[in-house]
């Protein structure tokens, strides 16, 4: 009924970090972190085991970025939530992810652990653009 599914609307904001008074307030009144939460609460709501992310902290500025970061480990912990991660920002697939897969041209050239793919690129492409994401200003 209506009042079940206000209720569940409102605990998956609350999990994702939000006030459950928002629900009158306008798209344009929030902020892409904010945004970001939400669209993680829409997710959750419906009690999934698996969630698909495409590039979710790509238009976020760093520290909006840790917090979903740290969102979504919490979200995962408490929950026994698996994801598919999609990102080009290797720092991030670092800190969120247990496997990576590289693809090069829709193929996959590498996969395995992150630590290791990271550490240890075993192809060109993926030595590339590790260097790229971890390369420190001289």
């Amino acid at each position: 009924n209506k009042s079940d599914r206000l209720q569940r609307v409102e605990q998956a904001l609350v999990s994702a970090g939000l006030p459950h008074n928002i629900l009158s307030r306008f798209p344009h009144e929030f902020s892409g972190g904010q945004r970001q939460r939400i669209a993680i609460a829409r997710a959750i709501a419906l009690e999934p085991e698996f969630i698909l992310l495409d590039e979710p902290t790509s238009a976020l500025d760093l520290s909006v970025q840790a917090q979903i970061i740290d969102l979504l480990r919490k979200l995962q912990d408490e929950r026994g939530l698996s994801y598919l991660f999609i990102s080009h920002d290797l720092k991030v697939v670092r800190a969120l992810c247990h496997r990576v897969v590289v693809m090069q041209h829709g193929k996959i050239v590498e996969e395995g652990p992150v630590d290791e793919v990271l550490s240890h690129p075993r192809t060109a492409y993926t030595e590339r653009l590790v260097k790229a994401a971890f390369e420190v200003a001289a």
